[in-house]
């Protein structure tokens, strides 16, 4: 019989049950922060029916130097250094779906980000001048409608989920510091585990990620494919400890007049760093909390920095 186990579907990060904004591909990133999509158990969804909580913190500091353009609120700005602090609260219902290897889940995830941004504006609406812009605010919740999980036997699992931003967070075109982004964003996610039976795992997630028309900007930032992996192994009494690593491209142009300008702005990054967990129980609760840092490294058209995150999940089965 398959054991139950938490379930954390993306994210994102995402995300981690989701990531920043960060100023969308329109400011660099888009979405994903690199290293931080990927979560434990992302490939099963547990038989068991009941509700998981988790509440995910991420902080991320980076910047992209060299005078390089970065397409920004309708401007093309350079210099960029961002600092965020996310923290998102999502809710999971397992649903009660009987004996199989199929199980079902939704989620709904409700995020506020602090943004602190410092960018030169040079165009193409003619102001230069430097410029910063700091903000605590509701960020796009994250909504995911659906997520299907398979379970090969008791040690392997694969998930397949559609985790959706929607545009509820704060944005105005006017600020450079904003947490929602403007567009609804669709992010197809595959996910597979496997279990060694020893407190540790192997995970593999990868996803795309289809973004809408930023109609604020007429900016529309073009598709993003990651892939992430999470490897932990198991040291007893519920303790775990392993790597994260991220690999993030965008497979297709930005759109828009500040993208032409960039010449489609493509980015990716690679990163990767360790992680630190424990699992086990709390209360009447299948409890985790976990830990990681993912420096960046190798990025084009994206910020290079490092990100902290901090997660704890709580199962009632």
């Amino acid at each position: 019989m398959v054991k139950p186990c938490v379930v954390r579907p993306l994210l994102a990060l995402c995300v981690l049950g989701g990531s920043p904004a960060l100023l969308a591909a329109e400011g660099g990133v888009g979405r994903p922060i690199t290293g931080q999509q990927v979560f434990s158990n992302a490939g099963v969804v547990p038989p068991a029916p009941g509700w998981v909580m988790s509440f995910t913190s991420i902080w991320y500091d980076g910047d992209l130097k060299g005078g390089k353009g970065v397409p920004i609120v309708g401007e093309v700005g350079a210099d960029l250094d961002m600092k965020v602090s996310y923290t998102m609260a999502n809710f999971t219902r397992v649903w009660d779906t009987g004996k199989g290897p199929w199980n079902y889940a939704s989620a709904i995830g409700v995020p506020v980000q602090y943004t602190d941004v410092t960018v030169s504006i040079t165009g193409p609406r003619g102001r230069t001048f430097g410029t910063e812009d700091t903000g605590t605010q509701f960020a796009d919740m994250l909504v995911t409608p659906i997520a299907a999980g398979y379970h090969f036997d008791e040690v392997n699992h694969i998930s397949f989920s559609l985790p959706i931003y929607v545009p509820t967070g704060a944005y105005n075109d006017d600020r450079l510091a904003n947490a929602g982004q403007n567009n609804y964003t669709f992010m197809p996610t595959v996910a597979f585990t496997h279990l060694d039976g020893k407190g540790g795992e192997f995970t593999l997630a990868g996803s795309l990620e289809f973004y809408t028309e930023n109609h604020a900007t007429d900016y529309r930032t073009g598709d993003i494919f990651t892939l992430e992996a999470l490897w932990t192994h198991g040291f007893g009494n519920g303790w775990n400890a392993g790597m994260a690593a991220g690999y993030i491209q965008q497979i297709s142009d930005d759109k828009g007049d500040t993208a032409d300008a960039l010449n489609g702005f493509r980015g990716r990054s690679v990163g990767a760093g360790p992680v630190i967990g424990w699992a086990g129980k709390f209360n009447d609760a299948q409890a985790s909390v976990s830990a990681r840092w993912v420096p960046e490294f190798d990025s084009k058209n994206r910020p290079e920095g490092n990100g902290v995150a901090i997660n704890l999940t709580l199962a009632f089965f």
